[in-house]
């Protein structure tokens, strides 16, 4: 289902234990981790979720079906997540509600000046957290009827799809070393890392890109975050 199908949305209303009944969310967001926590979010909400992996993707769904939500990821394989902001907050007719997220710290200023309605940074867990920066921008008309009580809850994805990350990264490092692709490594490293509390592959995430903002060799940098890849996809579920 997704906003057109006005047929669906009326017999989908929204409930207070269930406030994003009858909403399409699509995700943009190549990080599987953050992902399947996205999943598991509108599961508990009750919203349909689609997603995308890349710009690419994601441009191909909107010109199939408007989604309620479009929540980006600003980091993605092929391109900025903030291209795609801009470019669905000038189409008309417009998402309803467009978020960015990143676990990126100057995430939130560079989505909102895109002009995303919100922001949510990673790691994304808490449900109610969820819930309000959607419900907090949705029209009137598709507001659940009555008091809504966020769920204190916190989520928490499968480790598998971590290992899924790991294993992306490992094959990014074994096609390709250059430093567009290097940054790209960094910024999705750190957003997992951050996700999971690994603070050693965050502190390899964030060497690498200070690294390349520098300018200075970064062969010394790539091979730790190799190491610590390896290491990770070795432990399997031990993380």
């Amino acid at each position: 289902m997704d906003d057109s199908d006005l047929f669906a949305a009326a017999h989908r209303q929204p409930t207070t234990r269930r406030p994003l009944l009858g909403l399409t969310i699509l995700v943009i967001e190549d990080s599987r981790y953050a992902c399947e926590a996205m999943r598991l979010l509108c599961l508990r909400s009750g919203a349909r979720i689609r997603r995308a992996d890349c710009l690419k993707s994601a441009r191909r769904h909107l010109q199939v079906y408007r989604p309620s939500v479009l929540i980006v990821d600003l980091g993605l394989p092929d391109g900025s997540g903030v291209d795609l902001i801009e470019e669905a907050v000038s189409a008309s007719p417009r998402v309803s509600v467009v978020l960015g997220t990143s676990g990126d710290d100057t995430g939130q200023d560079a989505a909102l000046a895109a002009g995303a309605d919100g922001f949510l940074a990673k790691p994304v867990t808490s449900l109610a957290a969820f819930q309000q920066a959607i419900l907090s921008r949705l029209p009137a008309d598709r507001q659940p009827i009555g008091a809504v009580d966020l769920p204190d809850e916190v989520i928490h994805p499968d480790l598998l799809a971590f290992q899924d990350d790991m294993a992306h990264v490992a094959d990014v490092l074994n096609v390709a070393q250059e430093d567009k692709m290097l940054n790209y490594v960094a910024q999705f490293l750190g957003g997992v890392a951050r996700s999971v509390g690994d603070h050693s592959l965050a502190e390899a995430a964030t060497g690498l890109t200070q690294a390349l903002s520098a300018g200075r060799p970064v062969a010394t940098e790539a091979a730790r975050i190799a190491g610590l890849v390896q290491d990770r996809l070795s432990q399997k579920l031990a993380i």
